[in-house]
């Protein structure tokens, strides 16, 4: 992902954050990007169709290899049956809890989703070139059971690349050193995947469904879509990185998510051509600054048309759209974003897809997670929050949850849109207001199928109310709706989907234009579920026989004739049941329809649950009902559809009082929140120690590597030093990196003029033997900085040294084929040590970064966790560090001189975790005392990067799991003084909790953080 090419001015140029100084060229980028697209889109489409290539692919090509997962033109069958892939991405090395897998995966399927997308990270799991390792968090085999108990199929995306935001793009950092251009057809590039998609490959295809598991789609490569100074695209290397998944044991179809509509790798297009073609789509990009601002040309009429051009053999695919945004270093935070793309932004553009007959519909994010160890690349900080739908908490208090609830669940009931033909964008056709645009999708008349249209404003930012009414075509000729008011409603930034002819367990609605949430069949009763938002009217007619009265009360206008009963309401307050014989109407407002789940209780039927905060799963087992459920406040729990033999209820195991109704039972779930004991942290134990010794006049640095590379195989940066000072042709690809630069003086020297780089908001310090120079405290769009400073007077023939620490912020992405700019690197780019106009004084320098590099030594949490600080290379951010030899003293006032001083405190907790889902947070408040970097450890593991005067970011969830919420901890705090400070620095460092909820989920295993023992050779 990222990136993302538009198409018709509708889809987004990048995920990769522009420095502030561009934001104002960046809409002409984007509209050279959009004319491109669409000629691209009209040639490759004429060409294509005019070849018949597209409408002639083989049969066989979709059973050779398995007969499982098969396709036509409308969606996807799984064994058989034709299926809606409703999907969220979601990534588990950014929840490194594997037990807590299962509970992203729960509420995802409470949703009515029924997939997930996921990337794996090859960074992670091949840190050293050849050393292939994926255990302990970095395992698949639990993520795959996770999925599979929770009856939620996997679309595999590993790469080789994959972008996501992530240090370049998931590469592994050793990849800097290979001549090849990456990601083409360059032989020492591909054979540098070999290894590892031989073994990711083999990893999942134990996991396809043909062998039992939950894989059900495999997308080689990621977003292969631009390309510069080369070939493009490329179809030797796309057929190459297909090659290795087949050779791995890959028989799933291939999957390709192109990140614009322009038919790169589609069916039919020769070399490297996939089996089944998707696209992404980014629509209002990311301004989260701005939430409530939407582009213009930013929702596309015409992602129907598009695909018949480019792949009208295979389904409708969306692989990625815009489920969230991401967030810069200095920009709003996530909870912008949240706002940004929200409910509003879900029914306006999600149902646009659904206009255009998507039936793989994947969003990224649902749920983000945390960058931590420094997983993230240089444009985003440690929170990958997304503002998703799931919260980086794990918490569902955003609307929009709730709105992709409704969604979900009616596609879940509603096979008939699978099959449903997507027409034209219209105004005046069927709505009577110009202001409103209709998308029909119509059913098949010969299998008695309604239609289904998705209403919208024509403009579709609008903000304003408009009234409207319709004339659809039904199977009783076309009708005005509606017929017993006025005028509908379409209220600003919202979009309906209208039925017609719509089956209801056997009964047909003739229309609705209230939306439906879902419908089952319980024995003789039938129960459906509308809704409709605040202060509108709704209409709704059913094709039914009976003489008997219909049961109502007074708020729903009622009229009959001999084989229609047609009913009228305003948006309830509470709700209103409609009975009619056996057919059960339940009519909601929209913020009551989102107290709604419909748990399956079995592969051919579903429960209709109201009250709980989640319904994670049912099950009925003889005459015991059982619900798993989360409860944020006392609730009455209603169960519709309950079978009539239920003599027992089960709530989290735990026997309930219910009483029985007509076709349900009721039940009251009483709530006190827990109290919690949240320690402060002010009155820990801290102790600390110097972590930047470097500087002392004793520091010996003999076992430092030596910077002596002559030459470097990097292809992005021409080298500006005798010897190169690229961190990554010295195996050091991320976190904290010191260099060492010695020399002797000739008395004469005035100045030092460096350069250094680290990426977007990096900073440097730099000192003198242990006089502090300066620093470049670091924006948040400049990834480089020359500095001079002044010097002291230096002594004729004495020897110096100076010390540069810079903050390596991971490494760019590496987007677009033929510029590889994930080889920028890290380091020192120049330098001068003045020792006159003419002449400088030559220095040697050493350096470090993480104790190993490459060959990291901590291979449970993996090859990025640790950089090069002096606490890290020993091991004291671990647990149980050898602090008797420490200074006692906390970090809340810290000396006022710049350096890196390490604080860590044992940290006990007892909460009620076995019941309760407790949130928990490290929050930075008031830093006061000049610019300041602080690395916050959890357990060794670094869950936080706080940069105070860039952010935003203040406030670090921290998973239980991580967090022993039983028991002893260790926190770490690494704190960088960057300024001297007049004042006495000061630090407001919190532990704090979110709500507590009452959960059903099963509880949390602490994953191995293994403690502290001496490493042997730290330095």
């Amino acid at each position: 992902m990222s990136f993302k090419a538009p198409s018709m001015g509708s889809e987004s140029l990048s995920r990769t954050p522009f420095p502030k100084s561009q934001t104002k060229t960046r809409p002409r980028i984007m509209w050279v990007f959009g004319i491109l697209a669409i000629v691209l889109w009209a040639v490759r489409g004429y060409a294509w169709d005019a070849g018949g290539t597209q409408k002639k692919v083989a049969e066989d090509a979709k059973t050779s290899l398995q007969d499982i997962v098969t396709w036509d033109s409308h969606s996807l069958y799984v064994k058989g049956e034709r299926v809606m892939i409703m999907s969220g991405e979601f990534h588990p090395w950014r929840l490194p809890v594997p037990s807590l897998w299962l509970d992203i995966f729960q509420k995802v399927k409470a949703l009515g989703f029924n997939c997930i997308s996921f990337y794996s990270n090859w960074a992670l799991l091949e840190g050293k070139q050849g050393n292939f390792s994926a255990q302990g968090v970095f395992s698949y085999e639990p993520f795959f059971e996770a999925a599979t108990q929770a009856g939620i199929y996997l679309i595999a995306r590993p790469g080789p690349y994959i972008n996501a935001e992530v240090s370049f793009g998931g590469f592994p950092g050793w990849l800097q050193r290979i001549k090849g251009q990456l990601r083409t057809s360059d032989k020492d590039s591909l054979a540098a995947t070999d290894n590892y998609i031989s073994q990711i490959g083999a990893i999942i295809a134990k996991a396809q469904i043909t062998n039992g598991g939950p894989v059900i789609l495999y997308q080689p490569e990621n977003e292969y879509t631009v390309g510069v100074s080369i070939p493009f695209p490329n179809g030797k290397y796309m057929q190459y990185v297909e090659d290795q998944a087949r050779n791995a044991g890959i028989v799933v179809p291939l999957i390709s998510n192109d990140a614009a509509p322009l038919g790169t790798n589609a069916p039919g297009t020769g070399l490297g051509a996939v089996d089944i073609y998707g696209h992404d789509a980014y629509p209002v990009m990311f301004d989260c600054g701005n939430p409530s601002t939407w582009p213009p040309l930013a929702l596309s009429g015409v992602y129907h048309q598009t695909h018949e051009l480019q792949s009208p053999s295979t389904p409708f695919s969306l692989l990625e759209f815009q489920g969230g945004a991401y967030d810069p270093w200095g920009g709003p935070g996530f909870n912008n974003c949240a706002a940004f793309i929200n409910h509003e932004f879900e029914r306006v553009f999600f149902k646009n897809n659904f206009a255009a007959g998507a039936t793989i519909h994947n969003i990224y994010m649902i749920f983000g997670g945390t960058n931590w160890g420094n997983i993230g690349h240089p444009g985003g900080y440690t929170s990958y929050d997304y503002g998703a739908a799931i919260s980086e908490d794990r918490s569902l208090t955003r609307e929009k949850y709730s709105e992709l609830k409704l969604q979900a669940q009616w596609l879940k009931v509603s096979p008939d849109y699978l099959t449903a033909e997507p027409g034209p964008a219209l105004v005046w056709t069927y709505a009577n207001n110009a202001a409103v645009t209709v998308t029909r999708l119509a059913g098949n008349s010969s299998a008695g199928s309604g239609s289904f249209f998705v209403v919208r404003h024509s403009d579709y930012t609008s903000t304003t109310s408009d009234n409207y009414t319709m004339k659809l075509p039904t199977s009783q000729g076309d009708i005005s709706v509606p017929a017993l008011f006025d005028d509908l409603t379409l209220h600003g930034r919202d979009s309906k989907i209208i039925v017609t002819d719509y089956d209801v367990k056997g009964i047909k609605l003739l229309y609705s234009t209230a939306e439906i949430l879902t419908h089952q069949k319980f024995g003789h009763m039938t129960v459906l579920v509308v809704y409709s938002g605040a202060s509108e009217m709704n209409e709704l007619a059913v094709q039914i026989k009976s003489t008997t009265p219909v049961i109502s009360d007074d708020s729903v206008k009622v009229n009959r004739t001999k084989q229609l009963v047609t009913l009228a309401w305003p948006t309830p307050e509470t709700r209103t049941v409609v009975q009619i014989d056996n057919f059960h109407i339940y009519i909601l407002d929209r913020n009551s329809a989102y107290n709604y789940w419909v748990p399956e209780i079995n592969k051919s039927s579903s429960l209709i649950v109201s009250g709980p905060y989640l319904v994670r799963s049912a099950s009925f087992d003889n005459g015991a009902l059982s619900l798993s459920a989360d409860f944020n406040r006392s609730t009455v729990v209603e169960v519709v559809g309950a079978p009539h033999n239920t003599a027992v209820l089960k709530i989290n195991g735990k026997a309930t009082e219910f009483k029985k109704e007509e076709g349900r039972i009721v039940a009251n779930v009483p709530l006190s929140a827990p109290l919690l004991d949240i320690p402060a942290l002010s009155r820990l134990s801290w102790t600390y120690i110097d972590s930047l010794p470097e500087i002392k006049a004793y520091y010996d640095d003999s076992t430092w590597l030596a910077a002596d590379h002559k030459s470097t195989n990097n292809s992005y940066q021409t080298m500006h030093t005798p010897t190169s000072l690229f961190a990554g042709d010295y195996g050091f690809n991320a976190g904290v990196l010191l260099f060492r630069g010695h020399f002797t003086a000739k008395g004469t020297e005035k100045s030092f003029k460096i350069k250094t780089q680290g990426g977007t908001a990096y900073g440097h310090s730099i000192w003198l033997n242990d006089t502090f120079l300066g620093s470049w405290i670091g924006s948040p769009s400049a990834s480089n900085y020359e500095a001079t400073y002044e010097l002291p007077s230096l002594v004729l023939g004495a020897p110096y040294v100076f010390t540069v620490v810079i903050d390596h912020m991971g490494l760019d992405g590496n987007y677009v084929p033929g510029i590889d700019t994930g080889k920028a690197p890290r380091g020192i780019l120049s330098y001068r040590l003045s020792s006159s106009i003419f002449d400088s004084t030559p220095i040697t320098w050493k350096l470090t970064g993480n104790l190993g590099g490459e060959g990291y030594i901590d291979h449970t949490r993996g090859p990025l966790n640790e950089g090069g600080l002096y606490a890290e290379r020993q091991g004291y951010h671990l647990p149980r560090p050898p602090n008797e030899a420490f200074t006692p003293g906390p970090p809340f006032s810290a000396p006022r001189k710049p350096g890196v001083f390490f604080y860590t405190a044992p940290l006990l907790l007892d909460l009620p975790s076995t019941t309760y889902d407790i949130p928990l947070y490290f929050s930075f408040r008031n830093v006061a005392g000049g610019a300041v970097r602080i690395q916050l450890y959890v357990n060794g593991w670094q869950f936080g990067k706080y940069v105070g005067h860039i952010g935003p970011q203040t406030q670090f969830p921290v998973p239980e799991g991580i967090l022993n919420y039983n028991g002893e901890n260790w926190i770490g705090l690494a704190i960088w003084r960057m300024e001297e400070s007049s004042d006495v620095p000061v630090l407001d460092f919190r532990l704090e909790a979110g709500e507590p909820v009452l959960t059903g989920r099963d509880p949390v295993i602490l994953v191995e953080s293994p403690a502290w023992s001496r490493r042997q050779g730290a330095y």
